[in-house]
Parts: C-alpha cells; structure tokens; sequence
C-alpha cells in the first residue's frame, strides 16, 4: 500500500511541504510503519469498553473521576518547570485529576525493564524497543486508525491492526540546525542543497571563524541519531523508502548522484575525515552545547526541528538559530522527512479510572496545552499552524514516510534486527562511522559494503522478496 500520511496543517507561510543514552540508546526522531487498514467489524478499540479519545469533550466528561495520574518523560530539563505548569493548569479543569510527572534520565534503558512489570505508571512515551505487534501488550487503544488519522498527526507511528495505541506529542522536521551569524561571517550567501557543498561551508566556517564548524554530540549517542533519520525522505524523496528498504538489494551503495542513504553518511564520515567537526567528540556534552551554538562557539549540529526551540532559550542571541533543509537534492527538489516525537501511551493494567483519566490528560495536552507553541514543534492537530522555525523550508517538500503494507508491519525492523545493522536503533550505526572516519579504521566504501552484507544475509534468512 503506498500512501502518504497527511499532513494537512495550516501555514503562514508558502511551504510546499526523530534522550537518551549514550550510543546503546535510541532516538525518538524516527518515522514508523504500521498497517492503517481496518482490523475487522470489530476493533480492539471498540471491544476494550474504554472511551476512544475523540469521544472526549474536555471540561465536560468525567468530572466524576478521582485519580492521581504519574506521566513518565525522558525530559528532565522542564519536568519539574514547565511540564509541572502544565499539570497545574489542567488541575484547573480537573480538580479531582492530579498529574505527576517522573523525569528519567536513561529513558530508553529505564523502560524496557519497568514497562514488563506493569507498575510503571499511567502515561509514557512509548520507547522505540517496543516494536508495532507488542503495542497491545502494554497500552490501551485509543481509537481506530481511520477516525485518529483523519485528526491527528503522525498517529500511524503507533497504530497496529487498525487500532491506534499512543498518540505522537508532536512531531519534527529533518534538517540542520546553524547559526545564522557565524554562516555570513564565513562568507557563506547561499544555503547548501548537496553533500559537497555542505562540507565546502562547513570548511569555510573552519577556516574563517573560530566556530566549531560542526558539532556531532557524539558523546551522548542519541543525538547521533539524526543522521539515520535521514536516510528516508530528505536522502530519496520517497515516501516508501523506508518500506523498500527491506525488499532492496544493497541499499546502501553509492549512487553516484548524491542522494540516498549512502550520501548521508557519506557527509557524515568526510566531516569527520576532513576535521571539520569538535577535536574531541568522546568528551562532547549535550546541555552545553545549547548554548554553545545560541553564542557562535558552534556553528551546525544536525538534530531535528525540536532542538531549535531548546537552543533558542539555552542564551542571549535566540534570533542567530535558524534551521535549513538537510543538504540533498533528488532531481532538482529537497524534500524532509516529517515524523512523530515520542507518542504518548496509556498503561493497560492499570484501573479503568485510571485509564480514563490518563486519557484525559493526553487529550488535554495534545489539543488545549501549549506544549507544541513552546516547542516549536510540529502540532497533533491537523487543524494546527506549523512552526515557526520551519520558515527556511519554503520550496521543500515536505512529507511523511508512508505507511507499511499489510503483513509487513515489522518486516523492517526484523530485517533491520537480523542483519544488526542496527539502523534508528539501540546499536547507533552513525557512531560506528564516526569511530571509523576518526581513527581510518575502515572508510566510507567498506563500512557500507559490510552492511551491504549484513542486510543480504538477514534476506536470504528470512525469505524476503527482493525488488531490485
């Protein structure tokens, strides 16, 4: 089935239009596949006797309940300050609901060992271990795919068998975080739209300023994971590359135009090779780096949309952070991956009350709260403005990778798994090609050719069709 997620959102402007730990962690920049038909004439939505989320009219319903709802996030920076706000406010409203938030700091980590235990909570970010056919063994539905999608962003990322189990809290943008002060003093005039011309920047910066001229966060592992990201729409243009994938043979060679997933990495591995990155990337540090790139010390980081927003309030000079499409062109156009941030779950061995009150709450945030304003993040409501700092995209097409075809739900992570090539997972792949690049102990050809191979093996294992 080939079908593009909508994303019909507002705009004022002219667009034609993802926390972790350290390199064993995983990313919540990354885009889903799920099977979007209808499960039969009866959903698990519809058999689990809950309430689906569209039904609720908030400040109407379930006034009655009592509860104490703790949300767990992996956002230890506002948890106590503005995600604490949050709660207070929706108290407002629901005075007999009181939210707690509980911040973790090795989220993925955390999670994969308190969600087998059922006591954790009422409301997560679903991690990204949890694969499409495990959703309904941890968390309620929350309606059917057909109603949600046609209200909210991104849902497809959480929905199997037709039945939507979390709800994306916004969503982000592929691009390239910069400093727009430290480009123009590099005598940079035009924003780059291929790999060499990004890197030919990038050695301007090197060679006219004392900035940084990009700043892998390698340190911190997830961060790094943007670059898988990124392999799907920006480096194809195809919003089924990321379904295909598993049916391609080799998809990681070179294809000698600059594009597909080999020119990512590519501009990965030369950044580092060409010294155009920190001097030393084991002893990088996330916070810091917010304002280090707010005043000029850096001049790029490759993170998506939602960084902006954090880098923006981490010093004085918000107005110097801008965000570009990622460097790759696909027949005369650039395109960006759109996808969900974490989506939001709901415990399903928790008590009915509790269900329905956590599913208040979601409801709350996703449509009444300011969350995606103080973000800058892509809204859940379709009806919603996108982003600000989505301003630089105007001539970029800008789309969601495409739902997955029916029976093959899971076909790309067991491919993806089986061939440990680990990409958007915990085994960050990005990290290997760093390593490499820093100390010549493979190059680009080779570390992609031993993919190559690696993906081969995990088709012929599991009997998969190849297309090409």
């Amino acid at each position: 089935m080939k079908k593009v997620l909508a994303l019909i959102l507002t705009l004022a402007m002219a667009l034609s239009l993802a926390s972790l730990t350290a390199c064993g962690g995983s990313s919540s920049s990354s885009t889903g596949t799920t099977d979007s038909s209808a499960a039969g004439d009866t959903t698990d939505a519809e058999a689990s006797g809950l309430p689906t989320i569209d039904s609720i009219t908030l400040g109407e319903n379930y006034q009655d309940i009592t509860a104490t709802v703790t949300i767990l996030t992996n956002r230890t920076d506002i948890a106590d300050t503005t995600y604490a706000a949050y709660a207070e406010e929706f108290h407002e409203l629901y005075p007999n609901i009181t939210v707690e938030y509980e911040a973790i700091t090795d989220y993925e980590e955390t999670l994969q060992l308190r969600l087998t235990t059922g006591d954790w909570g009422d409301i997560c970010f679903i991690p990204t271990s949890v694969s499409m056919a495990q959703l309904s063994d941890y968390f309620i539905p929350l309606g059917d795919y057909d109603t949600l999608d046609e209200i909210y962003n991104f849902v497809s990322e959480a929905t199997y068998d037709g039945t939507v189990y979390g709800i994306a809290n916004g969503g982000t943008a592929d691009g390239v975080l910069y400093n727009t002060r430290i480009w123009e003093e590099a005598g940079i005039t035009d924003l780059p739209t291929t790999p060499e011309e990004f890197l030919e920047d990038l050695q301007l910066i090197k060679d006219n300023t004392d900035a940084i001229p990009l700043y892998t966060n390698f340190a911190a592992g997830w961060t790094m994971g943007a670059w898988d990201s990124y392999i799907w729409i920006p480096a194809t243009g195809d919003v089924d590359w990321h379904n295909n994938i598993a049916h391609t043979s080799n998809p990681f060679s070179d294809r000698g135009d600059q594009t597909g997933p080999y020119a990512v990495y590519y501009t990965l591995y030369e950044a580092v090779s060409r010294g155009l990155i920190e001097d030393d990337p084991m002893s990088t540090d996330w916070e810091s780096s917010k304002s280090r790139i707010n005043s000029g010390e850096i001049a790029t980081m490759v993170l998506g949309s939602w960084a902006v927003a954090q880098c923006q309030e981490a010093g004085d000079t918000p107005e110097d952070l801008a965000y570009m499409p990622f460097p790759i062109t696909v027949d005369g156009q650039q395109y960006a991956g759109a996808g969900g941030n974490y989506s939001y779950g709901i415990n399903n061995q928790t008590s009915e009350d509790q269900q329905i009150a956590a599913m208040v709450y979601v409801k709350w945030l996703l449509e009444e709260s300011t969350i995606f304003e103080d973000e800058g993040s892509i809204p859940a409501l379709k009806t919603d403005d996108m982003p600000d700092v989505l301003a630089g995209f105007d001539g970029v097409e800008l789309l969601s990778n495409a739902a997955a075809p029916e029976g093959e739900e899971d076909l790309f992570d067991d491919v993806n798994n089986e061939s440990e090539v680990g990409l958007n997972n915990s085994d960050y792949p990005d990290c290997e090609i760093l390593e490499a690049a820093l100390t010549g102990s493979a190059t680009l050809d080779e570390l992609m050719d031993d993919w190559n191979a690696k993906w081969t093996a995990a088709q012929e294992s599991l009997g998969v069709e190849i297309y090409e």
